[in-house]
């Protein structure tokens, strides 16, 4: 699939984050994230038609949200613990479940979705990332979504608005 944009220096990893898509994937989402390298999805993905078509973008590493049910979700693990580059990262659907354990020494970077408010923080020097929701628009939050840039074991975090909020 082409890009917009170009693909970063080898020494640079593009990593997509995307939660609450609920079954639908945006043409300006799958734009967004078509120069990355690894997606990851923080749950209530709705469908597994969303992870299929993200998977033609890049390998997908996705967890169970709350509305993820059914037989084609049964299999989606809670938590995920993942490492890209040099960096740890843990994957939840809802922060709130979180424990002690999941961040461990050495995780850099908690990913997490379910309440549909985009958040980039640095805590304890753990950077938390909630993408917000790419999926149909929820009360007044955005429709985003995150891309992570890692380089030499540094993250950047950017959200990015994939539909214009009305005016």
């Amino acid at each position: 699939m082409p890009s917009e944009t170009a693909r970063p220096a080898p020494s640079t990893i593009l990593v997509g984050v995307i939660s609450d898509t609920h079954g639908l994937l945006r043409t300006e989402a799958v734009k967004a994230l078509g120069s990355c390298a690894r997606i990851l999805h923080a749950g209530d993905v709705g469908s597994p038609r969303i992870l299929e078509e993200l998977g033609r973008i890049a390998p997908v590493t996705v967890v169970r949200g709350n509305n993820d049910v059914g037989a084609w979700a049964a299999h989606l693990p809670g938590v995920v613990r993942v490492t890209i580059g040099a960096v740890r990262f843990v994957i939840i659907h809802d922060l709130r479940h979180l424990t002690d354990a999941d961040v461990g020494p050495g995780v850099g970077v908690v990913v997490s979705g379910h309440s549909h408010q985009p958040r980039i923080e640095s805590t304890g020097g753990v950077l938390y990332v909630n993408p917000g929701s790419a999926g149909p628009r929820r009360f007044r939050f955005p429709v985003t979504l995150a891309r992570l840039t890692i380089e030499s074991g540094t993250v950047k975090a950017e959200l990015v608005e994939v539909v214009q909020q009305p005016r």
